[in-house]
């Protein structure tokens, strides 16, 4: 197997990828909300994750490569309701279409593509796990955050100082 380098974000240098099972990788990566036709910024994903299990695969690795697809989510019940159909049959129908035009553009599709509604169960046992640990809290909206301050490495991929983060800055302060 020929050598791979990679950025690592943690150490901020290239080094050498070795994955955690010698021959083997193993992707998770986000898919699309379908609740309308594909445009180039739900194939960039799709694009990306493709052209680089290729190139793993060339080098000899195993690909075992997840991607998901968030079937239900607010704007797949607006577009049922405007349609007066079930948010089951949008979601269904738009990831049939996303997966005809990514075929279209010779993209391989994933080994598996998880549905959320078939994982709404672990996400539930995740967060009170969470909760229960303190790192999410409650709030009275019924939302769940994160609790940023109950994890000590917060912002070291990013770079970024939590203390220097202002609170507000991508939603607003609740």
């Amino acid at each position: 197997m020929r050598e791979l380098k990679v950025y690592n974000t943690l150490t901020r240098k290239k080094e050498t990828f070795t994955p955690v099972t010698p021959g083997q990788v193993k992707m998770y990566v986000c898919g699309i909300t379908p609740y309308n036709h594909s445009h180039m910024g739900n194939a960039r994903p799709f694009v990306t994750w493709d052209v680089i299990k290729r190139y793993l695969e060339h080098l000899g690795y195993e690909v075992t490569h997840i991607q998901n697809f968030t079937d239900v989510d607010d704007k797949i019940i607006a577009k049922a309701i405007e349609e007066g159909v079930s948010a089951e049959e949008i979601s269904t129908r738009y990831i049939k279409e996303c997966k005809k035009d990514m075929a279209d553009m010779n993209v391989k599709p994933a080994t598996t593509h998880p549905l959320a509604t078939q994982e709404i169960d672990g996400m539930i046992e995740m967060i009170q796990t969470l909760i229960e640990r303190g790192h999410a809290y409650p709030v009275p909206s019924g939302d769940v955050y994160f609790s940023v301050r109950s994890d000590a490495s917060y912002g070291v991929l990013s770079g970024r100082d939590l203390d220097q983060m202002r609170a507000g800055e991508r939603v607003e302060v609740n």
